[in-house]
């Protein structure tokens, strides 16, 4: 029986972000997709991100957790910066955005929805041809692997994604071949 997989290789990322760069409000999308891989937000975090959590000048975002995490600062490296510079440049000429606190607002100025995020990505996905059913939530695990594929100790994976338990931190580290590459026969 096959076990239906939870989170998209680095290459697929790179699939959906291409998927991304084409379509109907590509570079917001793409700040979006961007954003949950390189931070391991969930979708209602994504969504719930202000103008006021990014300090552009110093690159840090303040990342509020969900479901009773640890918020922290993360730094943008520069691809999520450059992308972040420039969506803001595009919502600041738009009259609906003006008013605004959020980062990705809706048409009418207010947070877009979850299924709004939920369907671009799906589509991405079909468009991309992969093979499984996507969902925002695996950027979230696929960020988890690929810190735990850079070789990242699991307590700085845990504070990074803002897991109170580390229990829901060792899935990234203990499925990881990597961690067995040391070993020589």
């Amino acid at each position: 029986m096959s076990q239906k997989r939870y989170f998209l290789t680095q290459h697929e990322v790179e699939l959906l972000l291409s998927q991304a760069s084409t379509s109907k409000n590509n570079t917001r999308n793409t700040c979006m997709l961007l954003l949950c891989y390189f931070h391991g937000l969930r979708v209602s975090e994504l969504l719930g991100l202000k103008l006021s959590d990014f300090d552009m000048s110093s690159g840090v975002l303040f990342v509020r957790r969900l479901k009773n995490g640890f918020s922290s600062a993360h730094p943008l490296c520069p691809r999520v910066l450059h992308s972040i510079q420039q969506w803001l440049t595009l919502r600041n000429n738009m009259k609906s955005a003006k008013e605004s606190v959020y980062l990705f607002p809706s048409s009418k100025g207010r947070m877009l929805t979850r299924q709004t995020v939920y369907l671009l990505i799906k589509r991405y996905g079909q468009l991309a041809n992969l093979d499984i059913t996507v969902h925002p939530h695996m950027l979230r695990h696929a960020c988890g692997f690929e810190l735990a594929n850079k070789g990242m100790d699991t307590r700085l994976i845990q504070d990074y994604l803002g897991h109170r338990n580390i229990n829901h931190t060792v899935r990234y580290t203990a499925s990881n071949p990597e961690r067995f590459r040391s070993i020589r026969w």
